[in-house]
């Protein structure tokens, strides 16, 4: 009976810690549970931006070009509606890209390759081998790594 003394003593600062453990544990859960909601709504968010951009090329013919991979851009120079757009897809990569590294955001599957396909093509690759020297270095490797990814 004497070990069960300190706990008759104690009771309330006993049971004080357990409350305090408790109220630990519950906002550990919370906290994680509040993530993976923030985490879907920003992918959600990006998708948002994906499809706003994508829906420019649509709209305006001019920009079918873009995705053309037989452009000839020395029969055919860049036109600024050209490089305005890819600029676009390249500022959006460029969040994405940061929201991933962050984990603020789930990773889209098959993004490598789709930044590969993407900068593959010639006015894509221009515009990127054009602004790529004002981007942040870690982008430019992530892009550079996907163009160089098989």
């Amino acid at each position: 009976m004497d070990f069960l003394q300190p706990v008759i003593t104690n009771w309330f600062t006993i049971l004080s810690a357990l409350g305090i453990a408790g109220g630990l544990f519950f906002n550990g859960y919370a906290l994680r549970s509040d993530t993976k909601t923030r985490r879907v709504a920003n992918l959600l968010v990006l998708a948002e931006g994906h499809r706003d951009i994508w829906k420019e090329q649509l709209k305006y013919p001019d920009l079918a070009r873009v995705l053309d991979p037989a452009a000839n851009l020395t029969k055919e120079p860049l036109t600024l509606s050209e490089e305005i757009f890819v600029n676009l897809v390249i500022q959006h990569l460029n969040v994405v890209f940061h929201t991933m590294r962050d984990e603020l955001t789930i990773s889209p599957e098959g993004l490598r390759r789709d930044v590969s396909e993407f900068f593959s093509l010639p006015i894509p690759a221009a515009v990127w081998n054009k602004f790529k020297v004002l981007q942040n270095d870690r982008f430019v490797k992530f892009v550079e790594d996907c163009r160089n990814w098989k």
